[in-house]
This record gives C-alpha cells, structure tokens and sequence, in this order.
C-alpha cells in the first residue's frame, strides 16, 4: 500500500536542530518521500491538526518484564532483585513470555515507539511476538558465565538461533552480555570477536549502581568503564546501558572509543541507584540515546514520559532551565538512536528515502493545545494518548486508535492465567 499524506505538520531533523513544515508526505511501500511517483496509487489521508514524527526508538528495554509491572516497588535493590523478580523468572515457562511481549509491544505501539532494543531471557519468545506486532526490533538473549564456549554456551547457542532462524529488515539480533558482574572478562572478548565476525552489535548494562563500580575497583583495580576499555569492548558499536556512576576518566574514555550511552531516568532513580551525568556526556560529545528499562523497575514502557523526565531531571539537578532542551531530547530518542543502531537517515528522521517509521500525533488535544511549540510539547506536554496512528516498515500497525496486529482481548486472557498462576 502506498499513501499520500496531506495536511500534516511533519518534525524535520536535520544536523541535529528539528523543525515543523508542513508539506505533503508519500509512503511508497517502505520508504518515505516528499515527491509523488506517477506510476503508482496512492491512498490519500487527510493528516489536519496531527503532528507527524518518526517513531521513537527505545534504547534499552526488557519486553518480556511487562508481568512484574507495579509488583516489586518501594523496596531495596537486593529485595526487588532476589526476592521479588528472579524467583518470578526462574518460575515463569518459557512460552508465557509469548504474552508478556506482546503486551509490552501493545503499550510501545499505543505510546508511539517502533523500534525497540532488547535484553531478554526466554528463547525466540521476544523475536516471534515482535513479528507478530509488527515492532522493529534489535534482540538479545542475555547471555552470562565466564566463557562463551563453556558455561556461557547454552545462552549463546540460543542467541544465534534467534538470529539464524528470525532475522529480518525490520528484526536484528545484538550479543548482550548482562553485565561485569554476570559475565565475566573472557566471555566479554568473546563476544566482541563473535560480534565482528557476524556483523552484530554489542550491549551490556554498565556502571549503573555504586556498589557494581566500587565491587570492580576491589576485584580489578579498575572501573567498570576501563575494564572494558581494556578488554577490547568499547567501540562505535557497543550500546550501553545505565552508565550511572561515572569515575575519574570514564567519560572521557566513551568519547574516545565511540560506544553509545543511553539513559534510563525513570529506572535508576526508582531503584535509588542516581542520575547519569547526561550533562556532561553530552558536553564531550557522547553519542546518548535513552530507554525505558523493564517494567519492573521503571514501570512503563512510555518514552514519551521517560523524555520528560530525562529533561526535568537534569534541569533540576543542575539548577538550569537550559540543561537538556526539548530539541535535545527528542534527539537522543530519534537521531541519535539511528546513528547507534548504524541506520543514520533511514530511521528516527522524516526525510527522501528513510524507511517509513512513523508515528501521528493529533495536536487537538487539550495536552497540546495550543500549539505554541510542537517540539517542546513532545517533551512537556505529552503523554503518550495522543499518538493515533503508528506506521512500522510502511504498515500501519495502529490506525485511528485502533491496534491492528495484537487481539489485547486476547493478550489481558492470557496475562491474567500467567499471574494467577505464577506470581
């Protein structure tokens, strides 16, 4: 299906400062364009009063997590890990994740996000239920141990099955060791080879709490930055997420390998671990995106929300309006999650040829009236009910409100036996 959109107020971003024209837009099959081809049909959609935008890109995510959403809060880290969730995921079947995705994926579609990076722990659930929503995906199977090949190899082999048997145009597959603490410095070179001689990304959680860098320091000498310095880890395509507390050079030591760093506020202020000191990254240069987290310790999966506290936050801590501006934000959600992803100006872009992943917003809503400025509506104003329709690859997988690829009926059926049975 192709369609030519009019009417619409459509957020150009270019050389990282955003704009709102208003121009006609064309979807040919997947890509996106300003011209019309003559030699094909289009179906026209009348866009007044909506905002069109690419679809946000959550950088970090644990889809399958939506169950544990609102059970372990208020709690200490080590009660919300060990008591609560684990023992939760170590009963839960494998097929129930099926379930959780989807439900995860049905609350990214309705708050506007297409393309999510994921850290998961129940084989080919995550890529089957993303295929089935329609979501963009880049998919990993959290892998732990000490070596890859030994007592890491279960999670590993299961990983490249995933990739083996599901990789798409809209789904790719990332090497995730869990973290310093999990996975081991030998198992983490390996995966930096195994990464390069697939061609895949690479993710890990870093430095998110101050027990995990201060637990490095007594076990190596180093900080969880210069640790993986040192073991070759770092590099333009490495994500990373949290990166909380920050020592002596490990800004600097981002800057200068290339890796991304993406922010999750929501969740590392619930869990009482801080703030990343997103400022002055962003003043060296870092590449920063932002995420949500799982849902058990964030406990939405809502980017637009998470925009608005990312800016707030950083504003407050450094007593500074100026600090983290809407434009900046909307950014780290967009832009800068392409160029992390190695997909600069085919997504997080409205522009000739980026592939159609987009998202309308109808600026009829006492939210975003009046429009005074979109840009800072979308970090500000918004939250999330005012996205209508969602567009994945050049197919709407939510229009008028409506989802077209998941049965929630459906979904809330089997959700309810998961917790019935397994909380």
């Amino acid at each position: 299906m192709n369609y030519k959109i009019i009417n619409g107020k459509l957020l150009i971003s270019e050389n990282g400062h955003i704009r709102i024209e208003e121009k006609d837009l064309y979807v040919n099959g997947n890509k996106l364009s300003f011209a019309e081809d003559k030699s094909v049909t289009y179906e026209t959609m009348d866009a007044s009063h909506k905002l069109i935008m690419p679809g946000l890109i959550n950088m970090h995510t644990h889809a399958y997590m939506s169950v544990l959403r609102n059970y372990a809060d208020d709690v200490d880290f080590g009660e919300w890990l060990f008591n609560r969730c684990m023992p939760v995921e170590d009963r839960l079947p494998k097929d129930a994740a099926y379930w959780t995705n989807l439900l995860a994926f049905a609350e990214m579609i309705k708050s506007g996000t297409t393309t999510f990076v994921d850290m998961h722990m129940f084989h080919r659930q995550s890529p089957l239920a993303a295929g089935a929503a329609g979501m963009r995906g880049y998919i990993g199977r959290g892998l732990v141990g000490e070596d890859l090949y030994t007592d890491g190899y279960s999670r590993f082999k299961e990983a490249i099955e995933e990739k083996e048997e599901f990789e798409s145009d809209t789904m790719k597959f990332i090497l995730s060791p869990h973290a310093i603490y999990s996975a081991g410095p030998k198992l983490m070179e390996q995966v930096v080879k195994e990464s390069k001689d697939r061609g895949m990304l690479h993710q890990t959680h870093l430095s998110e709490s101050v027990t995990e860098v201060e637990d490095c320091l007594k076990k190596y000498g180093k900080t969880p930055v210069e640790l993986l310095r040192d073991i070759g880890f770092l590099d333009d395509e490495t994500i990373l997420a949290h990166c909380v507390q920050m020592r002596g050079d490990d800004m600097d030591i981002l800057k200068e390998t290339g890796a991304t760093v993406v922010t999750n506020p929501a969740s590392n202020a619930k869990l009482g671990n801080g703030f990343a000191p997103i400022k002055e990254m962003e003043e060296k240069g870092i590449n920063l995106c932002v995420g949500t987290d799982g849902c058990a310790s964030n406990n939405t999966l809502n980017m637009f929300r998470e925009m608005g506290l990312l800016s707030l936050i950083h504003k407050g801590i450094h007593k500074s309006s100026t600090v983290m501006s809407a434009e900046a934000v909307v950014n780290f959600a967009t832009v800068n999650a392409a160029k992390a992803l190695h997909m600069e100006d085919k997504l997080g872009v409205i522009k000739e040829g980026a592939i159609a992943d987009i998202i309308f917003l109808n600026l009829r809503t006492p939210s975003m009236y009046p429009e005074n400025n979109p840009i800072s509506a979308l970090c500000y104003s918004a939250n999330g009910s005012e996205v209508e329709s969602v567009m994945i690859n050049g197919k709407f997988v939510m229009k008028d409100n409506v989802l077209l690829t998941i049965d929630m009926d459906k979904v809330y059926y089997e959700v309810d036996k998961i917790v019935e049975k397994y909380l």
